[in-house]
């Protein structure tokens, strides 16, 4: 090595020279008490077109130094330090409950227990990734993984805005691949539905749980949505009801998301069963609840009535379905019936399209496929059939169309 003597505090630069003669500019210079020394490229020869110029080395070197002595002032922090001051942030900031539940449920159960009170820019890409063996190894699922894998990206980007660390490591580990899920959507057809509704027991929460099916199945509304639908939220007269509440957790607030806030339209069937359910029922006040217990008027509890739609199902004979598959029938059916797939969004309130795009196969196909497909293959017979029947032709047949070819 050849020192180069430098100004006081700019560090030192160097020329290492190997066995075969290729030379190496190397950086030295103090962090804290402690000295430093690092490669920073080759050197490039005389005339050559590859490695560091003297310049390009000074350069490299300033800013090794400058990151070094960063790195060096940042305030050190333990992961599980960190995760209390990450969920504090996000009690401040409104996060929905249900939502900061989670994370805590997966901070301190999950991430915490595996990564202690390790500082946390000792956490490489290598231990993330080790973490999600670990997980995997312990049957959980790649989905599972992946989910809590974007809370520890989030935590990370937390620390970055703060200056606690330069890189986040989730973004350089490999996330496990998920499985391919059933693209079959569970829907309902309108026989089944009607079956389901046949099967509500004539008890005391039978006549509200028929509306409430036929609700969920023609607006595609949550069920805590449904649960918090207000009398004043459904507007007949507008033909629609507006989503401005959900229950979760035990309380009522507002829905999942802004994009939750939405108008949808009504049926005509389902106009005419939720008008003579709000004529009979008992609470009628325009804050009173739509689906609320039909004697106490309290909030109809939503594992019960979980169970109940379970129950419904099976007399009616059902393959087994979720409550949340009366939310798929209104989006097939919707975009079977033609409905754009941004309004189906919107009614549904997705707040990413890509939530929509499963409906995508069940709209009418635009780009008339099937008539290119049935000439495209069509035998001698059927193709003078199609071309019977094409309108090109049509328009040839009829002597009141002028032609526009002569």
């Amino acid at each position: 090595m050849s020192p180069e003597r430098r100004p006081a505090g700019t560090g030192s630069l160097l020329v290492r020279t190997d066995a075969a003669g290729a030379e190496t500019w190397y950086g030295k210079w103090r962090v804290g008490e402690r000295q430093t020394m690092r490669s920073l490229g080759r050197r490039r020869p005389p005339g050559g077109r590859t490695g560091l110029t003297r310049a390009q080395a000074e350069a490299e070197l300033r800013r090794r130094i400058e990151e070094s002595g960063a790195d060096h002032n940042r305030e050190r922090v333990a992961f599980t330090r960190l995760a209390d001051r990450f969920l504090a942030h996000k009690r401040t900031i409104g996060l929905r409950r249900s939502t900061l539940d989670d994370y805590t449920r997966t901070l301190h159960r999950r991430l915490a227990p595996f990564f202690c009170d390790r500082e946390l820019r000792a956490i490489t890409p290598a231990d993330v990734e080790a973490y999600t063996a670990a997980s995997l190894a312990r049957g959980i699922s790649a989905r599972t993984v992946n989910h809590e894998l974007g809370l520890l990206s989030s935590l990370f980007r937390y620390a970055i805005r703060h200056g606690l660390v330069r890189d986040n490591p989730v973004r350089a580990a490999e996330r496990p691949r998920l499985l391919h899920r059933d693209p079959d959507i569970r829907r309902l057809d309108l026989a089944e539905l009607d079956a389901l509704l046949a099967a509500v027991p004539d008890d005391p929460l039978g006549a509200t749980d028929r509306v409430l099916y036929l609700t969920a199945a023609m607006t595609g509304m949550r069920r805590g949505e449904l649960v918090a639908l207000r009398r004043q939220d459904v507007d007949l007269a507008a033909g629609v009801i507006r989503v401005r509440r959900s229950h979760s957790d035990g309380r009522i607030g507002p829905p999942k998301s802004l994009r939750s806030n939405r108008a949808i339209p009504i049926a005509d069937r389902l106009a005419l069963e939720l008008g003579a359910h709000l004529v009979r029922g008992q609470h009628r006040a325009p804050d009173d609840l739509v689906f609320c217990h039909p004697e106490i008027g309290t909030v109809y509890d939503p594992s019960r009535l979980r169970k109940r739609f379970v129950e419904a199902c099976a007399r009616a004979g059902l393959r087994p379905t979720r409550f949340h598959d009366l939310r798929h029938t209104f989006g097939t059916r919707m975009a079977a019936a033609g409905a754009p797939l941004r309004s189906i969004q919107e009614w549904m309130g997705h707040a990413d399209q890509r939530a929509t795009m499963i409906y995508a196969d069940y709209a009418p196909d635009m780009s008339n496929g099937a008539l290119y497909a049935a000439r495209a293959f069509a035998s001698p017979t059927t193709g003078d059939l199609l071309d019977a029947v094409s309108p090109a032709n049509r328009v040839r047949q009829d002597p009141n169309v002028r032609s526009h070819h002569g």
